[in-house]
């Protein structure tokens, strides 16, 4: 996810401070990962050196200044293009799991343990984003549907695996 990108999302509804633009990440985004203070401070301050935010005002208090950022007609060009443009699939085709099979069957170590208790953690996880998803919002639902999608197609990768795992140990000694 485009941090700087978000931020400046959530700007284009008006100014803020820092402190609200980590709240409201936080409450639409941040679930599993809340952002630090020093993250969205340094992200402003990148954002406002690329002219992509403006300081709106600044209040005084008993701590800090406290600084109000708003988006830039750049600001809001910038977000239109990130929107408009694809990601890039991730195909993980060298997955730090695979490594791990790999690695396990070159030194004599067990390999059907790794993937079982691989699948064990991912049904583990499995059943911990259903019950999330369950209880959620809408926005919930879908980031666990999305989790649950990818952790299946994992499953069904360690179920091939563990099938062709002779065939696997094979090729890798020789």
């Amino acid at each position: 996810m485009s941090i700087g990108h978000t931020l400046l999302a959530l700007l284009e509804s008006g100014p803020r401070h820092g402190y609200d633009l980590k709240r409201a990440f936080d409450a639409r985004f941040g679930h599993d990962r809340p952002l630090h203070y020093g993250q969205v401070y340094a992200t402003m301050s990148r954002l406002l050196k690329n002219g992509l935010v403006e300081v709106d005002g600044v209040e005084q208090g008993d701590g800090p200044e406290r600084k109000r950022y708003a988006i830039t007609d750049a600001g809001v060009t910038d977000v239109a293009h990130w929107l408009a443009q694809p990601e890039k699939p991730e195909p993980y085709l060298q997955s730090v799991l695979y490594t791990k099979v790999v690695v396990a069957l070159l030194t004599g170590r067990d390999a059907d343990g790794l993937l079982d208790a691989q699948r064990a953690e991912h049904l583990r996880l499995m059943r911990e984003l259903t019950r999330r998803k369950t209880g959620g919002d809408l926005a919930d639902q879908l980031i666990c549907d999305h989790a649950l999608f990818h952790l299946e197609a994992d499953l069904r990768w360690l179920e091939m695996t563990a099938a062709r795992l002779d065939q696997l140990a094979t090729a890798v000694r020789s």
